[in-house]
């Protein structure tokens, strides 16, 4: 990697890859899906059968009426995240059909084309013939998965880059787990991104060979024999990363850890903050016009409160007031305030002026403190300490992974956006990583289960809200903490 910091160790863009997938639509435009008129007519072949992103095909046909243009089409899906509300419903795979060419019969109805193999879904894909919205052949093509690291070696605390391509969508092909040296990390996702992933893990662990693997599992963890299997044919990767003598790459200092953009926050209201999204204890502006000039107003803050763990439990919401201000000569009123100490996400800002309410909002994101030490002994408690995480469905949970290696999950709905994890320092001499990845707490589905697990491509790929992962690394020394006493 080259984004480094050489005051900090690592820039956060390493462990952060802003990315967006291509898509199969670089053929050309949509095209609707065609049906068969009384029966397939003609026979088309492709060559090869299957391949991975980037090969050259061929596609030739016969059997077709003599002197006539057709549309020749990869067929594929648009996949989406459900959520909405802060309740996550699954995920949706929409039909849809892209024109790769067109293509002519000659006098004896054949005709022969060729193409390059998009990024997209991976496994089987319809390539079609089709006139309008009559389809007269078609023939399977399999998208083959790949996988691949980079760099291959270097010291700890390297960010590994892992590039996954044809992700399938199906039940049995789109969830997939890396387990390092035979540790459980995470969990892949490619539904937004069209069957593409791209992430990064540190290297950790001792000099010498580091094995990475990419294993389906349908339900939450790796399915460790799939060769016996009904479906025994789904691939499985293994590559090999060494960890090199040498001065540690290490994360920037979880201050400098700061979100820098949100996607899809709430429109603007009458009430307009700068900046729009931020952690806790930032200064925010808020201005907004029309008042009465000469009157002082209060600018109210809108949180919930409550949880979902018991049959009575409930949201409520609470207001508390965050600034005063008096609206001037023209109107205009501008407040000024700290960002409170709360659960991230989306917060309604609103002023009360008689009997109507001008309302904006304001999107607090989710901050890491410094860990309480950077050296200890073996068994020294470290406390992990977050504020600003979420409630809904897809923000309320971060999932530690220590070395590569998920360790647990935590929530903050209880206590307001604020996590504190305490766990003890392990391992060998030398240094060691701690992870936080966003999650999918709870939701409708049940193929496949990701509830509760790492989503290590949720930079690209979460469903819900926009949330950063967090980094921290603790230097353990040869000897084992003393007891503590009572």
């Amino acid at each position: 990697m080259k984004n480094f910091v050489i005051a900090f160790g690592l820039s956060l863009a390493a462990f952060s890859p802003a990315w967006a997938a291509p898509a199969a639509s670089s053929f050309g435009p949509e095209i609707g899906q065609a049906e068969t008129a009384g029966g397939f007519v003609g026979k088309l072949a492709v060559t090869p059968s299957h391949a991975t992103v980037g090969t050259s095909i061929t596609v030739s046909a016969e059997g077709l009426p003599a002197n006539q243009k057709f549309d020749l089409v990869w067929r594929t899906v648009k996949g989406s995240w459900k959520a909405a509300n802060s309740e996550y419903k699954g995920r949706a795979y929409d039909p849809v059909g892209y024109r790769i060419t067109t293509v002519t019969s000659d006098a004896a109805g054949k005709l022969a084309a060729h193409f390059t193999v998009p990024a997209d879904f991976g496994f089987m894909h319809d390539i079609v013939l089709q006139q309008g919205a009559r389809l007269f052949t078609q023939a399977g093509f399999n998208l083959d998965m790949t996988m691949k690291i980079t760099p291959e070696n270097g010291p700890p605390g390297t960010p590994i880059a892992v590039d996954v391509e044809g992700i399938g969508w199906r039940e049995l092909e789109n969830s997939w787990m890396l387990v390092y040296d035979n540790n459980f990390t995470g969990w892949i996702s490619a539904v937004s991104t069209a069957g593409e992933a791209h992430f990064t893990i540190p290297a950790t662990g001792a000099a010498g060979t580091h094995v990475l693997q990419l294993i389906h599992g349908e339900f939450t963890f790796p399915y460790m024999n799939p060769q016996q299997n009904p479906v025994p044919d789904r691939p499985r990767f293994k590559t090999n990363f060494d960890v090199t003598h040498g001065e540690a790459l290490l994360p920037p200092p979880p201050e400098q850890q700061i979100q820098t953009s949100v996607h899809n926050l709430p429109k603007t209201g009458e009430l307009v903050a700068s900046p729009a999204f931020a952690g806790i204890d930032q200064l925010v502006k808020v201005g907004g016009e029309g008042f009465a000039p000469g009157k002082t107003y209060e600018l109210n803050w809108a949180t919930f409160t409550g949880n979902r763990l018991t049959a009575t439990s409930a949201w409520e919401e609470r207001i508390s007031v965050v600034a005063k201000a008096e609206a001037d000569n023209a109107g205009r009123v501008a407040f000024q305030f700290k960002v409170p100490d709360d659960l991230g996400g989306a917060h309604n800002i609103f002023v009360q002026d008689g009997a109507k309410k001008k309302i904006g909002s304001f999107w607090l994101t989710p901050t890491a403190l410094p860990l309480n030490v950077t050296t200890a002994q073996p068994g020294t408690t470290l406390t992990v300490h977050l504020k600003g995480t979420g409630w809904g469905d897809t923000g309320n949970i971060y999932n530690l992974v220590y070395d590569n290696n998920y360790v647990g999950f935590a929530c903050g709905v209880n206590s307001a956006g604020d996590i504190s994890i305490d766990l003890p320092a392990t391992g060998d001499p030398g240094w060691h990583f701690i992870d936080l990845y966003p999650g999918i707490y709870k939701g409708v589905e049940t193929r496949p289960n990701n509830f509760r697990i790492p989503q290590l491509t949720y930079a690209a790929d979460h469903p819900g809200e926009d949330l950063p992962a967090f980094h921290f690394a603790i230097h353990v020394t040869g000897d084992a903490a003393a007891p503590a006493s009572n």
